[in-house]
C-alpha cells in the first residue's frame, strides 16, 4: 500500500516538477540558484518515504564561501536525502549521460549543472579545467561525487582525483558531506528509520601541489570513512529506540 502511494506521490511530483520546474528556469536558464531551490525541493521528499532525516553542518562550512563539495554516492536515495545538504551557490557535476533521465535530466541541465564524458579521459580533463574556471570567473562552488559511481552497500569506494583537482587547481578549500547508510531504506516500509547527512569542517588545499592529489584524496577519504562508521553507529542506536 505504501508503495502504490509513494509512487503516485512521486508521479505527481515529478510532473509538477517538470511543468513548473523546467518552466520557472526558463526564465534564467542555467543560473546556478536553482540547484539550491530545486534540490531542496527534492530533500523534502524525504519524509514522504517515512524517513527522519537530520541535517547537520559545522559553523566553518557556513563561512567557507567558495569550495568543492565532495559527497558519498549510495544509490537513488541520495536524491531525497543528500540533495538537502545542497548550499547556495553551487553546482553538481555529473555524468553526461544524466541528461538523458526522463524529467530529472532535463531539470538537470537547465539548473545550471556541469556534464562530463567520464568515458573519455581526454574531454574529463578539460572539463576540470572549465570547472576550475568557473569556480574562479564565476564565483561558484561546485559539489562532486568522488567515488564516481554508486556504492551500493559496499561501503566507500576508492576516490577519483577529478575533484581534487579542481580544488587545488582553483585555490578553493573542500568540504566533506557524508550520509549516513541507505541501504536499509524501502520503498514499501511506512518507517524508514533515522538518516544523518553532515556538512564537515573545510579541508584547506594550500600549499598542495597537483603532484601531492592523490596524498590530498586518501586524507579526504580516510575522514569521511571514519566519519560515515561514526554516523552510522549513531543511527543503528536511533533507529533501535
Amino acid at each position: 500500500m505504501y508503495f502504490i502511494l509513494r509512487l503516485l506521490a512521486v508521479a505527481l511530483f515529478a510532473i509538477f516538477m517538470l511543468v513548473f520546474g523546467c518552466g520557472y528556469c526558463l526564465f534564467s536558464p542555467r543560473n546556478p540558484k536553482h540547484v539550491y531551490t530545486f534540490g531542496r525541493m527534492f530533500g523534502k521528499l524525504s519524509s514522504l518515504f517515512g524517513i527522519k532525516l537530520e541535517l547537520r553542518q559545522s559553523e566553518a562550512s557556513k563561512q567557507v564561501g567558495t569550495c568543492v563539495y565532495i559527497a558519498n554516492h549510495q544509490s537513488n536515495w541520495d536524491l531525497v536525502t543528500v540533495s538537502n545538504a545542497v548550499r547556495p551557490g553551487a553546482v553538481t557535476v555529473g555524468k553526461k549521460s544524466l541528461a538523458y533521465i526522463p524529467i530529472f535530466g532535463t531539470l538537470y541541465w537547465l539548473t545550471g549543472n556541469i556534464l562530463i564524458d567520464r568515458n573519455n579521459r581526454s574531454k574529463a580533463m578539460g572539463t576540470i579545467g572549465q570547472v576550475v574556471d568557473q569556480i574562479k570567473d564565476n564565483n561558484v562552488s561546485v559539489w562532486l561525487f568522488p567515488e564516481g559511481t554508486r556504492s551500493r552497500g559496499r561501503g566507500m569506494l576508492p576516490f577519483k582525483t577529478g575533484a581534487f583537482h579542481a580544488a587545488i587547481g582553483a585555490g578553493v578549500p573542500i568540504v566533506p558531506i557524508v550520509c549516513s547508510s541507505t541501504g536499509h531504506l524501502e520503498v514499501s516500509r511506512r518507517n524508514n528509520g533515522h538518516i544523518i547527512v553532515e556538512v564537515m569542517d573545510p579541508i584547506s588545499t594550500e600549499g598542495y601541489t597537483k603532484d601531492q592529489v592523490r596524498e590530498l584524496s586518501k586524507h579526504c577519504h580516510d575522514l569521511m570513512v571514519a566519519k560515515l562508521a561514526e554516523l552510522d553507529a549513531e543511527v543503528a542506536e536511533l533507529n533501535k529506540k
